[in-house]
C-alpha cells in the first residue's frame, strides 16, 4: 500500500461524507433530516417524511457515491483489495460524517453501491433477501440486517468453496455487515418490543 493509496481511501471516506439526505431536505426547505421522522440521515428517513421520489433519489446519491469510491480505488489504487477498502471507507464516511458531528446515516446504500460491483452474487443474494422480507412482514430495518447475513455468509461461502473473492475482500465485507448491524441497534429493541413500523400498512391512527 503506498501514500496514495492512502489518499485515495481519505477521499473515499470524505465521497462518503457527503450527507445526500441532510442536504436534500435543507435544499427543500423541510428542515434538517435529524429532526424529523426517525432522525436517521438516509434515505428511508426520506422516503418516510418527504416521500418516494426524494426517497429514490437520496438512494441513488448514497448508491452512487460508495460505487464512484470502488471505482477510484480500482483506477488508481496499486493494491489489489483497495477497492473493497474504499468502499468500506465510503460506507464509514456515511455513517460517521464530521460536518454532522459524526451523526449520519445506518449504511445501507452505500454498502450496497460498494459491493455491488465487486462482489455481485452475493450482493444479489442479499438484495433478494431483503425483498422477500419488505414483500412480507415489511420492516426495512429488519430486510436490511437480513440481507447484510445473507451477503456476509454469501461471500465467506464463495471464497471457501470456490476461491471467487480474496480474504481481505471477505474480511472488509464480513465487518462492515457487522457494522450496519450494530447501526440498527435501536431498530432491532424495537423489533424485540413490537414497536417498529412498517414501510407500508400501516393503520392510521383515529382522529381525535
Amino acid at each position: 500500500m503506498t501514500g496514495r493509496d492512502g489518499l485515495l481511501l481519505l477521499l473515499c471516506f470524505l465521497l462518503g461524507s457527503v450527507p445526500f439526505a441532510y442536504l436534500i431536505t435543507r435544499l427543500r426547505g423541510v428542515g434538517d433530516i435529524r429532526t424529523l421522522g426517525s432522525g436517521n440521515v438516509g434515505a428511508t428517513n426520506v422516503l418516510r417524511t418527504q416521500g418516494k421520489v426524494w426517497g429514490l433519489v437520496t438512494l441513488a446519491l448514497d448508491f452512487g457515491k460508495a460505487a464512484l469510491a470502488v471505482w477510484l480505488c480500482r483506477r488508481f489504487g496499486s493494491a489489489p483489495w483497495l477497492d473493497a477498502a474504499g468502499g468500506a471507507c465510503a460506507v464509514l464516511g456515511h455513517c460517521f460524517p464530521p460536518w454532522l458531528r459524526f451523526r449520519g446515516g445506518k449504511g445501507v446504500a452505500s454498502g450496497l453501491g460498494a459491493f455491488t460491483f465487486i462482489a455481485p452474487i452475493p450482493t444479489l443474494i442479499a438484495l433478494g433477501v431483503f425483498m422477500l422480507e419488505v414483500m412480507t412482514l415489511r420492516f426495512i430495518s429488519l430486510g436490511s440486517i437480513l440481507a447484510a447475513v445473507a451477503f456476509a455468509v454469501s461471500i465467506a461461502a464463495f471464497h471457501f468453496y470456490s476461491g471467487l473473492y480474496t480474504p481481505p475482500h471477505v474480511l472488509i465485507a464480513v465487518l462492515l455487515c457487522l457494522l450496519l448491524i450494530q447501526r440498527h441497534h435501536a431498530n432491532i429493541g424495537r423489533l424485540l418490543a413490537g414497536t417498529e413500523k412498517r414501510i407500508w400498512g400501516q393503520k392510521k391512527e383515529a382522529e381525535p
